[in-house]
């Protein structure tokens, strides 16, 4: 597919030598070093990262060249990216995030609702945020087979079919 995809976002300095916190997107928060260089998001600064300690949401890290905490600090902020290349494949049943966002969504009956916006983790399983054509307020759905029966990423779309609290913006609002 040959984009690069984001695996996680300098936070914070941790403590005064230099360390970073990292929030990380990869399933085990120490594998963001094991895909090759990480670049920011333009792709003109790379950066050589050696985790350390686990913490909740991400890892605490070393980047090669910050030797103080003001030098963690003006790095807070800066998404760190992978060519796609770099990553393994998926399987039959498991995609990337980014590979779903930018989906058409469709109903069941192959009527088109919007686009995925996002993809989101509050602590219960993956949402999908939805926008629907028509309606200010997107429309949240479960990241579940039941919500999403069908996915055809190389054909652009994904089928939803959500519960009927999932709610979304009625459109008067």
């Amino acid at each position: 597919m040959g984009k690069r995809l984001c695996l996680g976002i300098i936070v914070a300095p941790h403590g005064v030598r230099g360390d970073v916190r990292i929030r990380t997107f990869t399933e085990r928060p120490e594998d963001i070093a094991s895909y090759g260089p990480l670049t920011d998001e333009t792709g003109g600064r790379s950066f050589d990262i050696r985790p350390l300690t686990p913490l909740k949401g991400g890892i605490r890290a070393r980047i090669a060249g910050v030797k103080d905490r003001n030098a963690a600090e003006a790095l807070k902020g800066t998404r760190l990216y992978v060519d796609r290349d770099s990553l393994p494949p998926v399987g039959d049943d498991a995609f990337y995030h980014a590979d779903l966002i930018g989906l058409e969504a469709r109903d069941t009956d192959g009527a088109a609702l919007g686009t995925v916006q996002a993809v989101f983790d509050f602590g219960a399983g993956d949402m999908l945020e939805v926008a629907l054509k028509g309606r200010r307020m997107p429309l949240l759905v479960p990241f579940t087979r039941e919500a999403v029966p069908e996915i055809r990423i190389g054909e652009g779309y994904l089928v939803i079919d959500p519960p009927a609290e999932t709610g979304g913006d009625d459109g008067r609002g």
